[in-house]
């Protein structure tokens, strides 16, 4: 099988972390993967000594001309799977099948990853009627395109997956060290881009009820964003700033995770949220918002517990008991890294995606049997 991978982001988060894993494992598996990448972006150059990647980014959702550049890709490579790993791929893929597709013209394959509505316009509306397999990383997902009248038959759950083993084996860093945080200190820490989505304000508000029942406690976010400079002067307000850190992007962030006590996640959208699962495979413990995809990771009350979006009350009420319970956070830490490695590892992510192709390309061979001559 060989696949066409196309993903337009500039910046590195989840989404082209899944890009990689899922290019690197179809080829460890023997099957031919290209990437299509932004030159300017983080994943081209974590790509760069790989075979099959191409340059190319769309200006916007309708670039024509690279458009039209991919459609000369696609006639060169003809692979059997177009996959276009972000909206815009999306687009730029459905409208280079249309300018001019190889015969046999390829499936096309969506991924998404997130579970927020369909935009509803006719551009929109028309690029995704030409996907034939959409990949959704959770339920949750998979249930939000339905209700925008995706078929459900062209719908497949594939969770994403992390690299269990690899972080299992990751020597323990020293995020006191880092921090400069007082060597005994209770350290809860969250992963994540500083947007609205990941409701960091609510971990921070948390934070401040946290601290009364917990005094050495340190709240470390990792991640950097818009929201700053905000963030910033909330936790000035609340006089936190000797117990919440703002820590910014770190290349070291798995090894650092092995060092704290307990992972919070406040998101009020999540389409799965791989930050959580890598805290899984690290054997911590987490207090996460019941919303999106999170419910299908996290077990609730085994490897950690779940809180309603926006009820910082609950959050920090979940967050102490872990703190003041030693037994319970190695318990639910164990527990966690063993449904990590049953249910979220790369190579499982790899193998469905894999025989979700072969499905697909199968489905679409029979179709053009049927066909009338």
């Amino acid at each position: 099988m060989f696949s066409l991978h196309i993903d337009t982001a500039a910046t590195w988060r989840g989404g082209q972390s899944q890009v990689r894993y899922t290019v690197l494992g179809l080829r460890a598996r023997g099957h031919r993967a290209a990437l299509v990448a932004d030159p300017q972006g983080e994943l081209f150059r974590r790509m760069s000594e790989g075979l099959d990647l191409i340059p190319l980014a769309p200006r916007n959702e309708v670039d024509l001309a690279a458009a039209w550049r991919l459609s000369r890709v696609l006639k060169q490579l003809r692979p059997d799977v177009v996959h276009a790993h972000d909206p815009r791929g999306v687009a730029m893929a459905a409208t280079a099948l249309s300018i001019a597709a190889p015969r046999p013209k390829p499936a096309l394959v969506a991924s998404r990853r997130i579970e927020f509505a369909v935009a509803r316009n006719s551009f929109s509306a028309w690029k995704y009627s030409q996907v034939d397999c959409f990949l959704a990383i959770s339920r949750a997902v998979r249930d939000r395109l339905v209700a925008d009248r995706i078929p459900a038959a062209r719908i497949e759950i594939v969770h994403e997956g992390v690299d269990v083993e690899r972080i299992v084996a990751l020597p323990h860093g020293n995020l006191h060290a880092a921090l400069f945080l007082p060597t005994h200190a209770p350290v809860v820490a969250t992963i994540g881009a500083l947007v609205a989505q990941k409701a960091h304000h609510a971990l921070i508000e948390a934070a401040a009820l946290v601290v009364k029942q917990v005094s050495d406690v340190r709240v470390v976010i990792l991640g950097e964003g818009e929201l700053r400079p905000q963030l910033e002067k909330q936790i000035k307000h609340l006089h936190l700033e000797r117990h919440v850190f703002l820590a910014g992007f770190r290349a070291d962030v798995l090894e650092l995770l092995k060092d704290i006590d307990v992972f919070a996640l406040s998101s009020t959208h999540e389409g799965m949220c791989t930050s959580l699962v890598d805290a899984m495979a690290a054997e911590k413990p987490a207090v996460a918002t019941a919303v999106g995809g999170v419910p299908e990771v996290l077990a609730d009350g085994e490897t950690g517990y779940l809180v309603p979006p926006r009820d910082t009350e609950a959050l920090a009420a979940r967050i102490v008991q872990l703190l003041k319970d030693a037994a319970l956070r190695r318990r639910m830490g164990s527990a966690g890294l063993d449904r990590a490695r049953r249910l979220f590892t790369v190579e499982r992510m790899v193998q469905e995606t894999a025989d979700a192709y072969e499905r697909v390309t199968v489905r679409l061979r029979l179709q053009k049997r049927d066909l009338p001559a």
